[in-house]
């Protein structure tokens, strides 16, 4: 088996970490490793791991670099003959794809058991299938994958995680679940201003139009689970993205938010009230505000389109 370690070494890992990781593939001669020290050098990158005839690429890097990672590898001007198994590290200041394959915290050692692993023949019992969202925007012309899309407040929440917190770790997982419990409790006390005010988003659920027209919440995912364990989706489809809008109108917020953050909704989270969840095969949004794609910012752009699929499929490897 051919295995590649993609290190993005701007990624948010400190230089004692880097070091660790540089020092024990010396001890695994036969695994290319590449390093990458700005985004403008992932595609040299990932065209040098294509043109190796990869069959298990690692990851060392957060949420951004694998989003990249993956639309390189799957897009249709992609040099990779054969799409790769993928190892996520937790080797970033978000890693939410990597603890959602229960990936160890520490990326040193989640490498060496992958590596050993991988030597005893034994990566079947770390893999998993999960499809990946496609987003593919009509006016921009971006065509990108990846497993999170968030739109208006979550794209602003994202920022503003980036802007109050220092860089480093604390941009992730901490970062972003104290953001994110301090908005949910804001919008539960009807908080529509600033960085909460609802935006106007026009929605398509496979064909059927969610008939409130401002939101608070609309995100998707191809994840069982988000940061902090959050679950905020409850359809029961077999479609590949799985879709969750809330109303800036919807009834009692105050005792939702909590059940709908755990995928638990109570009696009240149904449609007519403002929620809408679905496992779906394709989601349009004609939006006004800007989206994240696994923490990677997409500015506004007036009356934009955003579809949503899940068409390709992809065995990742739990590291």
């Amino acid at each position: 088996m051919r295995i590649a370690v993609l290190n993005n070494l701007r990624a948010g890992k400190n230089e004692a970490e880097v070091s660790r990781v540089l020092s024990l593939l010396r001890s695994y001669p036969d695994v290319l490793h590449i390093e990458t020290d700005h985004a403008h050098a992932l595609p040299e990158a990932l065209a040098e791991i294509a043109r190796q005839n990869v069959n298990l690429l690692v990851v060392n890097g957060g949420d951004g670099t694998l989003q990249f990672a993956l639309t390189e590898i799957l897009s249709s001007t992609s040099e990779f003959e054969r799409i790769p198994m993928i190892a996520p590290l937790r080797g970033g200041r978000t890693n939410m794809t990597a603890l959602d394959l229960h990936a160890r915290r520490n990326p040193v050692k989640g490498l060496r058991d992958l590596l050993e692993n991988a030597r005893a023949g034994r990566l079947a019992e770390r893999m998993v299938q999960r499809p990946v969202l496609r987003l593919e925007t009509l006016k921009a012309r971006h065509l990108q994958y990846g497993m999170f899309f968030g739109a208006g407040m979550i794209h602003r929440a994202v920022e503003l995680t980036q802007r109050i917190f220092p860089k480093g770790k604390s941009q992730g997982v901490f970062g972003a679940g104290l953001v994110t419990a301090g908005l949910c409790l804001r919008i539960a006390k009807g908080d529509n201003k600033g960085i909460l005010e609802p935006d106007k988003i026009g929605i398509l659920v496979d064909g059927e139009m969610v008939p409130q027209g401002e939101f608070h919440l609309v995100i998707a995912s191809s994840l069982d689970r988000l940061f902090l364990q959050m679950n905020p989706f409850w359809g029961r489809e077999n479609g590949g993205v799985r879709f969750t809008s809330m109303a800036s109108n919807s009834l009692k917020m105050r005792s939702t938010i909590p059940g709908i953050l755990r995928g638990k909704p109570n009696h009240l989270v149904r449609p007519e009230n403002g929620y809408c969840s679905a496992n779906s095969d394709k989601v349009e949004l004609r939006l006004d505000c800007g989206f994240t794609i696994d923490g990677e910012s997409f500015e506004p752009i007036p009356d934009e389109v955003v579809t949503i699929t899940a068409d390709r499929r992809v065995t990742f490897v739990r590291a």
